[in-house]
């Protein structure tokens, strides 16, 4: 029997989509002034750039839980999480004060009271959060180096939920990525999941959602 076609739409209610729509409309408004998006995946905002980010609703975050977006760019996925997700909060890091101003911008227009923007390089953020997410920000050793300078302790173990850790959007071959991984975070657990098998898109025959987690120790400490 062949698989179904999972559509991260489906969980969202009339009122999400209608915010998803309207923060498409301000992504393609502003990309003409600053660049947010690249030119040539700018007329296809809905599914190369806010479908793409909405598939890290394969599982849920917790309730009450924070997450931080490292290099969110024009919100994303910080936005679109942020919507589907509004019993969370969400920190969008960015270095680069014009897209934070964006940022700012949707999330006031939006209406997004959980929605917190913050300008500055990615190793000066002195937040916390229990989760970190990325959409192909930078390598996987970096983001959970920042992951784990910021992380605060979460139980989180229910399996709708994500596990407490690094949850981020990659694409192609990651083994050299993985590799550096391991070797400047030793023990930590990398799971792939490519999305093309969930959305049967050609779009994201590449495209995979990344986990990274730190499995406990037997004594049970971090």
């Amino acid at each position: 029997m062949p698989q179904s076609t999972w559509d991260p739409f489906d969980g969202l209610s009339d009122a999400q989509v209608e915010q998803l729509s309207a923060y498409e409309s301000l992504l393609e408004q502003f990309n003409r002034r600053v660049n947010l998006v690249s030119p040539e995946s700018a007329q296809r905002m809905w599914n190369e750039h806010i479908r793409h980010s909405l598939c890290l609703t394969r599982r849920s975050f917790p309730a009450g839980s924070s997450i931080v977006d490292w290099g969110t760019g024009g919100g994303l996925p910080a936005i679109p999480l942020a919507i589907a997700f509004p019993d969370i909060t969400v920190y969008a890091v960015d270095s680069v004060g014009k897209k934070v101003r964006a940022v700012r911008t949707f999330a006031r227009r939006l209406e997004l009271e959980n929605v917190f923007a913050w300008n500055g390089r990615a190793e000066e953020w002195t937040g916390s959060a229990h989760f970190s997410v990325s959409r192909a920000t930078a390598p996987l050793a970096d983001l959970w180096s920042w992951h784990e300078r910021i992380v605060a302790p979460i139980d989180a173990d229910s399996s709708d939920h994500w596990p407490p850790g690094l949850i981020c959007l990659k694409g192609g071959d990651l083994s050299v990525e993985i590799q550096e991984l391991h070797h400047e975070a030793d023990g930590v657990a990398v799971v792939e999941e490519g999305i093309y098998p969930l959305l049967k898109n050609d779009h994201f025959r590449e495209k995979k959602i990344v986990a990274v987690t730190r499995p406990p120790s037997p004594s049970g400490d971090q």
